[in-house]
């Protein structure tokens, strides 16, 4: 089976290693050009071509697949199948139709459930309780594929972005080794077509996303603060003229007091208990915030924010 492996970001770092540890004939990786990063914006390679350089695998970064010469480039390669996942980009039909098994993409989401760029943080913006991975063959439009096979895994609690990231990314790779190992030499993997009917959308996340509404009750904010992890973040207004990062909260089923509403303190204030635990008043509930990041600061932890900014109960946070 020779196989060509489209990627760029750390979530398709398992299945690469995967191919390579179980002796794959990986063929070549594809994954998007160097991009500018971190303060210096130095050009900086993605987490896919770090890992392919580390097992010494033909690189190919096209700025777009669909150019012709590139697409005359996968021909001549010849791969069996093709594998995707978090490519980043869209891939035509002068593409799709070179594999003689098929495309294979990697989805994290229980499709048709949450089509698009961003699965993982609407799955936990909107406080779902399962999510899963999606193993399909792809087609021209976006993750309408038909479905070769899923798996579902239950949301706790206490799962973030970060989490549930790192537990689909080790899931796709087992069920893509299973899927290859399985396929006939020549043919496309049995596979069934999506209930369309069903389909959800999981758009890109912009900045305003993150921008927290006090008055929307606990429970919702606890969701957007754990979808929202590393980008663009929950974020609020302190003292007017301060964006402050909310990285880690409390769900309001774990804390007593969170549910506890007082009828006559705004949406946004502010909760001081034993001068080291804050919580704040939402429009249902109170919740209990445990990491938070001032603009241009470090994370700090709750008792460390209180004390180095004097946080008094009755002060409010408000929406930016």
């Amino acid at each position: 089976m020779r196989v060509l492996f489209m990627g760029t970001s750390e979530f398709a770092v398992p299945s690469l290693e995967m191919l390579i540890t179980h002796n794959f004939e990986i063929i070549a990786v594809v994954t998007q050009p160097d991009r500018p990063s971190g303060r210096g914006r130095k050009l900086t390679p993605s987490p896919i071509k770090t890992t392919a350089l580390e097992h010494n695998l033909c690189i190919f970064q096209p700025e777009k697949v669909r150019e012709p010469e590139f697409v005359r480039t996968l021909r001549q390669l010849s791969p069996d199948v093709m594998v995707v996942a978090a490519f980043g980009q869209l891939l035509p039909a002068s593409v799709l139709d070179i594999p003689p098994c098929g495309v294979i993409n990697l989805h994290p989401s229980l499709l048709p459930k949450y089509r698009g760029a961003a699965p993982i943080q609407w799955t936990l913006i909107n406080g779902e309780k399962e999510t899963g991975i999606t193993l399909m063959l792809l087609d021209e439009g976006e993750d309408t594929g038909d479905i070769i096979c899923r798996q579902s895994i239950p949301i706790e609690i206490s799962d973030t972005y970060e989490t549930i990231h790192s537990t689909l990314a080790n899931l796709g790779a087992k069920l893509l080794k299973d899927t290859l190992s399985d396929i006939p030499k020549g043919k496309h993997p049995k596979s069934t077509p999506q209930d369309h009917a069903k389909a959800t959308h999981a758009p890109r996340l912009t900045k305003s996303i993150g921008s927290i509404n006090w008055e929307d009750d606990a429970e919702k904010i606890y969701n957007l603060i754990r979808g929202t992890v590393g980008w663009p973040g929950a974020y609020t207004n302190f003292r007017n003229d301060m964006q402050l990062k909310l990285i880690q909260s409390i769900h309001p089923a774990v804390d007593r007091l969170v549910n506890v509403h007082t009828a006559d303190e705004l949406p946004g204030t502010i909760t001081i208990k034993d001068k080291r635990e804050l919580y704040v008043t939402t429009g249902n509930g109170k919740l209990k915030l445990s990491k938070v990041q001032p603009a241009t600061k470090r994370v700090m932890e709750i008792i460390d924010f209180i004390n180095g900014y004097n946080i008094k109960s009755g002060e409010r946070l408000s929406r930016i």
